[in-house]
């Protein structure tokens, strides 16, 4: 493979089935698919899941692969969680959410979080230990579940055996795809 390759790679992304941001979901979907991995998109059900912009302006409705419920996560290379606050919130108390987090962090797989997305850290014990990123609005979260809140538009942590990837918004996008190639290319 060359640096930013990413095809013969596995990503599963995590979401509900309403209000996750649009280019937190799309973007790195689309990327991703591009450059040859498989992308599968776990949602709490079959049924489209349906975006937002903003958090208040209808996005595109993405089909989803599979379940959470469904979803294997020792098949997959790297998790991604797009955020969105209502998505987020929701993902969060989903039961096989912190299950997921959970096969990815204990079996040193990287982990991609923007936005909001690092709620679902937090709810699995995942971020103690952990320098990241997200919405401003997580960052006492954050340093509750002992994390290590920074304001930078992506930061890359390792400690714990582990890869975190983290960016605050989809103004991140960039530097936020840029790291999750780099962390596939290993």
């Amino acid at each position: 493979m060359t640096d930013h390759d990413v095809s013969r790679r596995k990503i599963l992304a995590i979401v509900t089935n309403y209000g996750v941001e649009q280019d937190e979901l799309v973007v790195p979907l689309d990327h991703l698919r591009a450059g040859g991995a498989q992308v599968d998109v776990a949602a709490v059900t079959m049924d489209d899941i349906d975006t937002l912009v903003s958090d208040k302006e209808p996005g595109r409705a993405v089909r989803p692969d599979l379940t959470l419920d469904d979803a294997d996560p020792a098949e997959y290379d790297l998790l991604l969680v797009p955020g969105g606050t209502l998505n987020a919130d929701t993902l969060r108390l989903h039961k096989s959410t912190p299950r997921i987090v959970r096969s990815f962090t204990e079996s040193g797989r990287p982990v991609a979080a923007i936005c909001h997305g690092p709620w679902a850290l937090v709810e699995a014990g995942a971020v103690a230990g952990k320098r990241l990123t997200s919405y401003a609005s997580l960052q006492t979260d954050i340093r509750n579940a002992g994390g290590d809140w920074a304001d930078e538009p992506v930061v890359t942590d390792e400690a714990g055996g582990w890869k975190l990837i983290t960016s605050r918004n989809p103004g991140d996008l960039e530097p936020f795809i840029r790291e999750i190639d780099a962390a596939l290319a290993l």
